[in-house]
């Protein structure tokens, strides 16, 4: 995958962009995070994205974060829209012991998180997000192979063009790199649900 048409929102001082790798290496006091429960806003994370139309898609990539270690220090997969509309999927660094797999879905101003305790030796995870119209998936894999699903979300501001990519921040005082790889665009790998049909209208 090349990175022609990709953008930066908030570019970091630091990072590199190769075919096929993306490194980033953060800057103290980062994050994406509106309002719910700490009622604070936090808007300065550095994005990379492309933009599309299409419909029903899927976006695969592989997170390195072997270099994290302060509380907080997180890299994912984002649909980064604008600041109070947004899709994020990382593993926060906790202390040795664990770290949190999560998601966060911001719509309208008002984050949420869903979170999982995974082991600290953990230092990779591949994502996988998919789209279907204004309705989306976030899957996480240790192998690139298997994946399981963290989250579906509708996005109230997502049915037109949107932009995906990475992002990487580190909401206290710490700077690490994270590194993405083996990405790669495929056709909607999230089917079509095949069980309870919908409400007649």
């Amino acid at each position: 995958m090349t990175f022609d048409s990709w953008k930066w929102t908030r570019e970091p001082e630091e990072y590199r962009v190769q075919p096929g790798r993306i490194e980033i290496t953060t800057l103290p006091h980062t994050d994406l995070w509106q309002r719910t429960y700490y009622h604070f806003r936090n808007d300065n994370a550095p994005v990379l994205q492309m933009e599309t139309e299409e419909k029903f898609f899927s976006f695969i990539v592989k997170t390195d974060f072997t270099k994290s270690h302060h509380r907080f220090d997180q890299c994912g997969i984002v649909m980064y829209l604008d600041s109070e509309n947004w899709i994020k999927g990382s593993v926060e660094y906790e202390n040795e012991s664990f770290q949190h797999l999560g998601s966060v879905v911001t719509n309208h101003g008002y984050s949420d998180w869903a979170t999982t305790a995974i082991p600290a030796s953990v230092k990779t995870m591949w994502y996988r997000f998919s789209r279907r119209e204004d309705d989306y998936c976030i899957e996480c894999s240790q192998d690139g192979e298997h994946f399981s699903q963290m989250r579906v979300c509708h996005m109230w501001e997502g049915a037109g063009k949107i932009r995906f990519g990475v992002y990487a921040c580190s909401p206290e005082d710490s700077s690490f790199t994270a590194v993405f790889t083996d990405m790669e665009l495929t056709e909607c790998a999230w089917k079509a649900h095949d069980g309870q049909q919908p409400d007649e209208l």
